[in-house]
């Protein structure tokens, strides 16, 4: 009972991933859940060898490592099945440090829970922040239905509506509707093997990924109004949309169950928080960051997040330095990827045949003239290091390649330490 207390707002990935750290950090976690139980809403994550380094502070790195699926070829395609473009797995890996590895959310989710003491996490405790606390003063409260808790530090995790953000920056606008929805379904994988790939049509695109236990992710997007639903079900509108297009797709959507397919509306954060920390209350993930699903970086960015939190807060430390090292670690960082994944929405969003042609036309012309220029995209984001190694974890360089290692050590004032 001597130690800090914090209190983390959401148990998502990065709420989840933040109370480890702070855990091991010497933190005394709380994670308050308003829903009934842990199973998450939602399909497929996808982390990148970033997260996956974060990830090796808290000892879970290698785990997920091991549950890469695909080490081959995948690539970008058109709804006939003309491939655009191709993405080398192994290139990729050598470039990064590392494969993308794709899971179910489940599968993580219960992996950091395992991490946490049992009475760590509380499920049907709905929260609500009444007061941030000051850094050299009172502490944050914390109101519950058993009575309001004072903690040492405060993490909001609670998404895209969150409404610790809005307790903390009642003037920010918040998220803006990003002009598309996605669906996302997890079905057996199909009778023939395919390669992944992301297929790109008029203001559509669908994506189709093994995950390690045999069975498939996959997702759609599409512009649409905001709040537009299926007159039917969304299985049937996915058909409509998609059925068309290259196998394995029509028997993907096939193979779903009307009930389970996943619709969700896209907003973002487009105008950027002026700070990610208040008093003695941060935010992390979808809550201070929102972004655009297009670079794949949404999930990868919070679990960034919640290790370089803990790293600024370690007990003993004082707090409102920790907290603002953490806001000018991961606001500009952060706000660059939600501009970068925007962009690549509005290509996406294209929906006149000339405009779709020509975008066709540029991303098979670079595949052409150098495989890696696809790759260059994800620079100074995959290849991100997380500021220090502290647990159970490898050394600095164990997962990236030579010329990385070389990079890194060349450039000791990276910004992305």
């Amino acid at each position: 009972m001597d130690k800090p207390h914090a209190v983390v707002i959401g148990s998502g990935i990065g709420g989840l991933t933040a109370a480890v750290a702070l855990h091991g950090r010497g933190w005394r976690v709380t994670v308050l859940e308003r829903a009934a139980s842990l199973e998450p809403v939602g399909a497929g994550i996808a982390l990148a060898p970033n997260s996956q380094r974060a990830l090796d502070v808290i000892g879970l790195g290698d785990e997920i490592r091991s549950l890469a699926a695909w080490q081959g070829d995948g690539g970008m395609r058109t709804p006939s099945g003309r491939w655009l473009s191709r993405t080398n797995g192994a290139v990729a890996t050598e470039r990064f440090g590392g494969p993308i590895v794709l899971l179910h959310r489940a599968t993580l989710v219960g992996r950091l829970v395992a991490r946490l003491p049992a009475p760590a996490v509380r499920t049907d405790a709905a929260a609500k922040l009444l007061d941030p606390g000051a850094v050299d003063g009172a502490r944050a409260v914390v109101r519950t239905a058993d009575g309001d808790i004072e903690a040492d530090l405060v993490i909001g995790a609670d998404g895209i509506n969150s409404g610790v953000r809005s307790a903390l920056f009642p003037a920010h606008p918040g998220p803006s509707y990003a002009g598309f929805t996605t669906w996302r379904i997890v079905v057996p994988a199909p009778e023939r093997p395919f390669a992944p790939h992301e297929t790109w049509g008029r203001g559509a695109l669908w994506g189709t990924q093994p995950l390690k236990d045999g069975r498939t992710y996959a997702y759609g997007a599409a512009v649409a109004p905001a709040g537009d639903r299926a007159a039917d079900d969304e299985k049937s509108e996915l058909m409509r949309r998609f059925g068309s297009w290259h196998d394995p797709i029509p028997s993907i959507i096939a193979a779903a169950e009307s009930g389970q397919v996943l619709r969700n509306d896209v907003y973002q954060l487009t105008d950027p928080l002026p700070s990610f920390h208040r008093g003695r209350t941060a935010l992390v993930g979808d809550s201070a960051h929102a972004m655009a699903p297009s670079l794949g970086q949404g999930g990868n960015q919070a679990v960034e997040d919640a290790i370089v939190l803990a790293h600024h807060v370690t007990p003993g430390r004082h707090l409102g330095a920790g907290l603002a090292a953490y806001t000018a670690d991961r606001l500009p960082r952060t706000s660059a990827i939600v501009r970068k994944a925007a962009q690549a929405s509005r290509l996406m969003c294209l929906t006149s045949a000339p405009a779709v042609a020509l975008r066709d036309v540029l991303m098979s012309t670079v595949s052409r003239i150098g495989p890696t220029l696809v790759l260059r995209t994800f620079d100074g984001i995959a290849d991100w290091q997380p500021p220090q190694h502290t647990y159970a974890a490898p050394t600095k360089d164990a997962h990236r390649s030579p010329r990385q290692t070389s990079a890194r050590r060349a450039r000791p004032g990276s910004p992305d330490r």
